[in-house]
Formats: structure tokens, sequence, C-alpha cells
């Protein structure tokens, strides 16, 4: 109580102002990165996706472990576009070969041809049919594409799945991290 006498009525506002100032500091830190964190929260998880691929299934364009950002957004596919999809066993990433309406034929010799045209590109693994599984010439069905993994000969894709439906693609991978290099 003396120390306060002995204060100034200005020495004394100008300490509350300045205890004012801080707490508003304080308020407006924590303000912002509420914010912060919403937004990521929702870039995150609306916009943007990031993964850890498993297996080979891509190799070598993806390897075991790589980390992938999967943008979300995008629903118009092109054809080699790299997608992430769900599968009640879990998540697998194929390459686009076809998308709806387009015949895909795989022959007994290893070779892909989607509407009469051979698919041969810049992938290293012949392209079987698998036994027992889809019937070829297939046509893609409409709200659907064709995905297979770049390593043809180790991977399960639309041969053993048929076509991905879209509501089952999280989106198009756009970048991949090497686990290397973390």
């Amino acid at each position: 109580m003396r120390k306060r006498r002995k204060q100034s009525f200005a020495g004394i506002i100008a300490e509350r102002r300045e205890r004012l100032i801080i707490r508003e500091g304080y308020l407006s830190l924590i303000a912002r990165a509420l914010v912060l964190a919403v937004a990521g929260a929702v870039l995150f998880t609306q916009v943007f996706l990031v993964a850890q691929n498993t297996g080979q299934g891509m190799f070598p364009a993806l390897k075991d472990g790589d980390l992938m950002i999967v943008f979300r957004l995008q629903r118009d596919y092109a054809k080699n576009d790299v997608l992430a999809y769900r599968q009640e066993d879990g998540r697998y990433v194929g390459r686009v070969v076809a998308a709806a309406g387009d015949v895909v034929m795989i022959d007994g010799e290893g070779e892909l041809t989607v509407n009469d045209a051979p698919q041969s590109g810049d992938i290293l693994y012949p392209t079987y049919p698998r036994e027992g599984g889809l019937a070829y010439p297939y046509t893609v069905p409409e709200g659907c594409v064709f995905l297979m993994g770049d390593y043809r000969t180790q991977t399960l894709d639309s041969r053993d799945f048929g076509a991905i439906p879209l509501e089952r693609v999280e989106g198009k991978v756009i970048t991949i991290l090497r686990r290397r290099g973390l």
C-alpha cells in the first residue's frame, strides 16, 4: 500500500497500460496460433494428404517408405497421372492407364493396349493378365479409372480389383520425398 501511495497517478496508469498491452499481446498470439492450427488442419485433411508409400508396387517411381504429397481437390485425371486410392485392406498407388469408356486389352505375351493403341511408355516390366482376373477386352465403366502399378509383375492393381471408382481415389500424387533424404 505504501508503495502505491508514493507512486503518482501517472505511474499507476502507465503500469496498468503496460500490463494490458502485454495481456493483449498474449491473447493475439493465442488467437493467431489457433487460426494457423485450424488452417493447417483444413489444408492437410481437405486439400492435401501426406502419406507414406508402402510396398514396391510403383517401383522405381515410388519406393517403399517414400512420403507422398497428394492433392485431393483434382477430379479430372489424365493418362499417366499417379493416384492414391483406398481399398478395403489399405491404401494403394497406381498410374492411370485408362479412363471411363476406354477398352483395355492385355494379352498373354505381356502387351497392354488401350483403345487398340499399344502402351509401352517408361514401364520396365511386362504387363500380364491375372489368373482368374478380369476378362479382356475390358471396357472401363463410367465413374471409374483403370490403374496399374509400375512394377507390373509384383503389384496389386486394377487387374486384381477391377476399375477403381472415383469415390475411392484419394487424389493425385504431386510430389514425393525420398525417405533416405530425411
